[in-house]
């Protein structure tokens, strides 16, 4: 993708997102310390974090992180293991039946490499990942990525370009291994 998205760090604009962070991060420490199977305390704060309700048969299992929540766009029949980060500030889209395995974290903001910018900017780009998506445990999924459908991220996978279709992806770099 590439809707890249840079922001002053010294700016209105980036004041009000600091201020959502705050907000956002209270509602997911109260949300990580509800007893399990108090789901209407769940669904209450997982609407407050994200804006809206969850959608039908979507399911997030705490620890659960984000740092901005109305970023995050998560389609039916979607399925969230414990543990997991969404740092959706530039936009993540799950579409339907994707799975997330434990620990996963999704970045979509970062810094520009020169050191002359790095404090002055906040970068970022979109992660969209299409529909029927296995994200295996531990991986990461780097600013501007997509993920074709069907496609399957190994454990541990740091993905960094994008993913086609019906691909095994690997590694600590990604790579395509096979498809089909």
């Amino acid at each position: 993708m590439s809707d890249d998205r840079f922001l002053r760090i010294h700016s209105p604009e980036f004041q009000a997102m600091a201020d959502r962070v705050l907000r956002v991060t209270a509602l997911t420490s109260r949300l990580n310390v509800l007893p399990f199977d108090d789901e209407a305390g769940k669904a209450e704060l997982f609407e407050q974090i994200l804006g809206r309700p969850l959608p039908a048969r979507t399911t997030i299992y705490p620890p659960f992180y984000t740092d901005h929540g109305l970023h995050l766009d998560l389609a039916e029949r979607v399925f969230i293991n414990q543990n997991c980060t969404f740092l959706d500030y530039a936009g993540i889209r799950l579409g339907e039946r994707v799975m997330v395995g434990p620990k996963v974290t999704f970045i979509t903001s970062g810094h520009p490499v020169d050191p002359e910018e790095r404090r002055v900017w906040l970068t970022g780009a979109p992660i969209d990942v299409a529909e029927n998506v296995w994200i295996g445990a531990g991986a990461t999924i780097l600013p501007g990525v997509t993920i074709g459908h069907d496609a399957v991220i190994a454990a541990g996978a740091v993905v960094a370009e994008d993913v086609p279709p019906a691909s095994l992806v690997t590694g600590t770099k990604a790579a395509v291994r096979r498809q089909w």
